[in-house]
């Protein structure tokens, strides 16, 4: 819990042109289940934290890469690079062509929104 002179963050929130799409692709990448669903929010709960979804309709997706406007992005820790790579793509992830390195994975989002896969060894 907090205090006065602190905050605790309980969610962050992305937007997106549906809730759906991005429900069903963050449950599956996170392995959080989705608490709610319709068609102008989403929230998935995490062990300690939530991620929610609101659909804007003149939604207008990030650009990558970026020049310094996409203003935040998800780092993912994963085992394997490549194969979680793979499997988020399965989901409906894009590779853009333009990548910062090899250690390190930028990933889309179905709204676009870039992340980045990391391997997890270097944060244990």
């Amino acid at each position: 819990m907090t205090d006065t002179q602190t905050a605790e963050l309980a969610m962050i929130t992305l937007d997106a042109p549906a809730t759906k799409p991005m429900a069903d692709f963050w449950s599956a990448v996170l392995g959080w289940p989705v608490a709610h669903l319709d068609d102008d929010y989403a929230m998935l709960t995490g062990p300690s934290h939530a991620l929610g979804i609101g659909r804007i309709p003149d939604y207008q997706r990030p650009a990558w890469p970026d020049a310094g406007r996409k203003q935040f992005h998800f780092d993912l820790a994963v085992d394997d690079l490549e194969a979680a790579a793979a499997r988020f793509m399965e989901l409906g992830a894009e590779r853009p062509a333009q990548q910062p390195g090899e250690t390190w994975i930028v990933l889309l989002d179905p709204a676009g929104h870039p992340f980045c896969l990391t391997n997890a060894s270097a944060w244990r």
